[in-house]
């Protein structure tokens, strides 16, 4: 994945881009190309919505379509149905488009750019832009379940810290967090035992704990199921609170899976959307491993 960074107002900002080869400048050397671009970059379309935006003929639109999509500027998002025929629908999956002209040595900027990428809207401009919940350590919910999960915690505030200008971090108990909170961005730690607000939202998980099998993990996308206690989630999806808000679940039936998966995500985040199998965000399931043989898990693998 490239990207482009800018300097803005004192801050670097950081955009998806694509690098094309400067023999294929030529895809732009027209000012339909760009009125296609304008369009695309409002809202995905077809040749045929396009064409009858600018009033241009539809076989026109087709050809700067197949060479902008050669060319990999703009994506084919879906197929549909129209009319009865099979209809392709773009988009533009990136902001910026960029061409090497020259061999040049880069400039080392300690950005991770994958990181953020993946911690968007968790972290936003420097600041932490949600909520981060830990199961109460004392008897509570309707499990009466006593957590541990404080100890992963712990790293996994090191490692968002990482990412901030004023490392302040805003934490809750799942006990006491408020109706209001529900509807930011929630970063939740724990299985559904422990966790009061995963226990919540747990049936619409890709990835569920089944309550009625002992808490085995349970993959609607594959089927598989896993009753491990070192087996951990880490799902991103959209807040079922309020659709304009996501949350982040880190969690497993026992400590040993919430350490797991937050090790997934302190060590691998540039890697969860690598053969991530959920449409709608991040879905992955990891099994911890005691690499050094102490007893303590310290690395893990991707099983799904």
């Amino acid at each position: 994945m490239e990207y482009f960074v800018k300097e803005e107002d004192g801050k670097q900002k950081v955009f998806k881009s694509k690098e094309i080869e400067p023999r294929k400048m030529n895809i732009f050397g027209s000012d339909l190309v760009f009125e296609i671009i304008k369009i695309l970059s409002k809202k995905p379309a077809c040749a045929m919505d396009i064409a009858r935006e600018l009033g241009q003929h539809e076989q026109k639109i087709y050809y700067h379509l197949r060479k902008l999509e050669t060319a990999g500027v703009i994506q084919k998002l879906r197929e549909e149905i129209r009319s009865g025929a099979l209809t392709k629908i773009y988009h533009i999956p990136y902001s910026y488009v960029s061409i090497k002209i020259a061999d040049s040595p880069p400039l080392e900027l300690d950005i991770k750019t994958r990181e953020l990428e993946i911690l968007n809207p968790f972290i936003k401009d420097g600041e932490l832009n949600s909520i981060i919940v830990v199961s109460s350590p004392d008897p509570h919910g309707r499990f009466g379940a006593q957590s541990s999960d404080g100890y992963a915690a712990i790293d996994l505030a090191l490692f968002l810290g990482s990412f901030l200008k004023n490392p302040t971090l805003n934490y809750r108990l799942d006990t006491q967090i408020r109706e209001e909170d529900l509807e930011k961005n929630l970063i939740l730690l724990g299985g559904p035992k422990a966790n009061i607000l995963v226990d919540r939202i747990n049936h619409e998980l890709p990835i569920y704990f089944d309550e009625k099998n002992e808490w085995q993990i349970v993959s609607k996308l594959t089927k598989n199921i896993y009753k491990d206690d070192d087996v951990g989630i880490v799902v991103k999806m959209r807040n079922p609170f309020n659709s304009k808000a996501w949350v982040l679940v880190l969690g497993g039936k026992r400590f040993k899976g919430t350490r797991a998966s937050t090790i997934a995500i302190i060590k691998y985040c540039n890697e969860l959307e690598k053969n991530n199998k959920f449409k709608h965000g991040i879905a992955r399931i990891v099994r911890g491993v005691d690499k050094d043989s102490d007893g303590i898990i310290d690395d893990v693998v991707f099983v799904e």
